[in-house]
């Protein structure tokens, strides 16, 4: 699954878990998974964000491979975060391929810059529980305030204007190649992602059965 931040793929693998039953995998969980276990490959990768590095793309291939053949995984999964490159794209189809498996299709949820710096920044917190409100479809009862505790809500550092778009500079310069390389491989199908939550599952959905 594909998208800029704020298009709404962890929102729609999500719901590809619910209807469908492929298990949902995020690259961001499973990392904070194995170092708070201290796998391993936890420990090795923490090694290399204890320096600041890059933790190399044969670790984390490593990772997604050893969640892979667990028994929640049997019917299929769904990539969330991973692969961000085209590197890695190519070393988790070699290291799949090992196993006598391949990735069936990957889904680019595409809405404009416009609109995802709108769907961020109305994103705001409450400091004390995480509740998350938007507030464009999801707004506090009173502005401003949690509505569970009244405590002044309060915006992420990943959400303010500047930050959205520096992220999205990121998002662009790192995934064009990996889009530009699926789409020549025949794998890519385009969603729409601007429409309401259930339109674009909808169409998810039915992309996934088709697959």
């Amino acid at each position: 699954m594909l998208g800029a931040p704020g298009a709404g793929k962890g929102t729609q693998a999500e719901i590809l878990r619910e209807h469908v039953g492929l298990t949902h995998i995020s690259s961001g969980d499973l990392f904070r998974e194995n170092v708070s276990k201290q796998t391993p490959l936890g420990k090795l990768a923490k090694s290399y964000l204890d320096k600041g590095e890059l933790v190399p793309d044969d670790v984390t291939v490593q990772m997604v491979m050893d969640r892979i053949v667990k028994p929640d995984c049997a019917r299929g999964v769904v990539f969330d975060g991973f692969p961000r490159t085209e590197a890695q794209a190519k070393a988790l189809g070699a290291a799949l391929a090992k196993e006598g498996k391949q990735i069936n299709g990957v889904l680019l949820v595409s809405v404009r810059d416009e609109f995802l710096i709108q769907r961020l920044t109305a994103r705001w917190v409450c400091p004390t529980d995480g509740a998350v409100y938007n507030l464009l479809t999801n707004p506090p009862k009173v502005a401003g305030r949690c509505d569970k505790d009244g405590r002044a809500l309060e915006q992420r550092n990943d959400d303010q204007p500047d930050t959205v778009r520096r992220r999205l500079a990121v998002y662009y310069t790192q995934t064009k190649p990996l889009i530009e390389y699926y789409r020549a491989a025949g794998l890519l199908r385009e969603i729409d992602g601007e429409r309401e939550i259930g339109q674009v599952q909808s169409d998810v959905v039915k992309a996934v059965e088709r697959l």
